[in-house]
């Protein structure tokens, strides 16, 4: 939860510091050297090296499958059924699954299309629909699809293999590129890229209005929203943007139940001002570090209340000095592993999502999606991510209030080794948000979050709000403990992942 990279995380994965969008960052920051280190270090321990920048491309062919269809059929989405060769058994109930790949031309752009991919649950046709959204900002979804929670994974010779705790076995599951210019989402214009979440909310929501349009059997459906890292920004305001279309009946009522965050930068505010305790308890620094470091809090304070809600220029100040908070902290605790504080980032031992993107960037691959040939995946956007800098350091609790109160569910779950988007943060946040049941919540007992006869986490909960920390995991829970992270969704989804009033966690498995 730090900055650039605290937030941008979902996966994680945060972009550098382009100068393609200078004209939006006060001259204050480009002499940040602070923000471009961290940055840069940040896509460089993730070992990801995307060929392109962006996928904002002045002219293409319009090569594709996909772009052939939108072009016939003026529609605003077009799918195509994937034909990817899968190894083993997929475990499904039913031998025809659907799952496909396809665009949607994104209303009130120039030219912007949204890439996603659908798998139909392996369970059954009527489990809720869970849309699934990465964060960076500016990093594509396919990075939880392949490594941490999607229904294939890739084998070292770029082979793939079904996953046996993908979210598919127990949801209808949806994952998407964006903003615009993320993963193979792309546009012909500079004016379809996005610097806050108005654009992307009302881009999603479009979204889901065409995608349940051409898929009818799921609109009655539960529908959950989810997601990690940055994507603490863009959940609550996406969940907000549906709410408030169901309430005006602009077009379909989406059956909106719940929002659930993993690992995310949600309320800065809170939780920059945690990165020292967490470091401390964790012997990431020392009690004297943590007398020094402390005594930029109040500037970080100050200016992320400057900046507020509404994302002004302040915002970039309040990034810069909060900023200094964390990278003192790695400073000190070396080349440590700030997704994972157990390890180094070294070689190996940090994360390599090279296999996902050699496969695809195969044309073989490209073809099976419907992808323009022009068109190149892009893992992480440096513009998409310097587009978001106003965006950054705003306050996205201040709208969860208004959903918790007519009942729809919010998880905010961490695994507990991640620094950046450390579990002590997120539930500072969390207990120090206002609403009805605020009081209750805060005083609701700690109970274990039991997997397999063996408690995996702790939680705890009261009426529509849930948290969990999760044991032996870092900033990617899906990918570190598969197992637990399943069985979380299946009991959150299904109403059974809650607490009674003595505290005796309710399982009804």
């Amino acid at each position: 939860m730090g900055a650039p990279h605290i937030l941008h995380l979902i996966p994680l994965i945060l972009v550098c510091i382009s100068s393609s969008f200078a004209r939006t960052i006060p001259s204050s920051f480009h002499h940040s050297k602070s923000l471009r280190k961290t940055s840069h270090q940040l896509i460089k321990d993730l070992n990801l090296h995307p060929n392109l920048d962006v996928n904002i491309l002045k002219s293409y062919n319009h090569s594709s499958y996909i772009d052939q269809e939108l072009k016939v059929t003026q529609s605003e989405i077009v799918e195509k059924r994937l034909s990817l060769s899968v190894l083993g058994d997929s475990g499904a109930t039913v031998h025809d699954l659907a799952q496909h790949a396809g665009y949607y031309r994104i209303q009130h752009t120039v030219d912007a299309r949204m890439f996603y991919f659908f798998f139909e649950s392996r369970k059954s046709k009527a489990d809720p629909v869970v849309i699934w959204l990465t964060g960076g900002p500016g990093c594509s979804s396919e990075l939880a699809l392949f490594y941490e929670n999607g229904p294939f994974k890739l084998t070292n010779n770029l082979s793939l293999i079904w996953n046996d705790y993908g979210w598919d076995k127990v949801s209808n599951l949806i994952f998407v590129d964006q903003p615009t210019g993320t993963g193979f989402s792309y546009s012909s214009s500079d004016e379809d890229i996005r610097h806050d979440e108005t654009g992307v909310s009302n881009d999603l929501y479009f979204f889901l209005q065409a995608f349940f349009k051409a898929h009818p059997d799921y609109v009655n459906n539960d529908f959950y929203i989810t997601g990690e890292s940055y994507a603490g920004h863009y959940i609550p305001a996406f969940a907000a943007r549906v709410n408030e279309g169901n309430k005006n009946k602009e077009g379909i009522h989406i059956n909106l139940k719940g929002f659930g965050i993993g690992n995310g930068i949600t309320d800065p505010g809170i939780q920059y001002k945690s990165y020292t305790d967490y470091a401390l308890a964790n012997k990431l620094i020392s009690q004297s570090d943590y007398t020094r470091i402390n005594r930029q809090i109040p500037e970080c304070e100050v200016t992320t209340k400057e900046c507020g809600t509404t994302g002004t220029t302040t915002c970039i100040q309040a990034l810069d000095a909060c900023q200094q908070i964390f990278d003192d902290i790695l400073n000190i605790a070396g080349n440590i592993n700030y997704y994972d504080i157990r390890k180094q980032c070294e070689g190996s031992l940090c994360y390599d999502f090279s296999k996902m993107e050699n496969f695809l960037s195969q044309t073989s691959v490209k073809t099976a999606l419907g992808v323009p040939s022009d068109i190149d995946f892009v893992s992480c956007s440096d513009t998409v991510h310097n587009a978001m800098l106003n965006d950054w350091m705003r306050d996205l609790e201040v709208g969860i209030p208004a959903l918790l109160e007519q009942g729809i569910e919010l998880l905010v779950y961490a695994g507990e080794y991640d620094l950046i988007c450390n579990w002590l943060g997120n539930l500072r946040w969390v207990d120090a948000m206002v609403w009805s049941g605020q009081k209750r919540f805060v005083e609701a007992s700690n109970v274990s979050f039991v997997v397999g006869g063996k408690e995996a986490g702790v939680m705890k909960n009261y009426g529509p709000l849930t948290f969990l920390k999760v044991h032996n995991a870092g900033h990617m829970v899906p990918m570190d403990q598969p197992v637990a992270a399943l069985h979380m969704l299946q009991l959150w989804t299904s109403g059974k992942l809650t607490t009674t009033r003595k505290g005796v966690f309710s399982s009804h498995n």
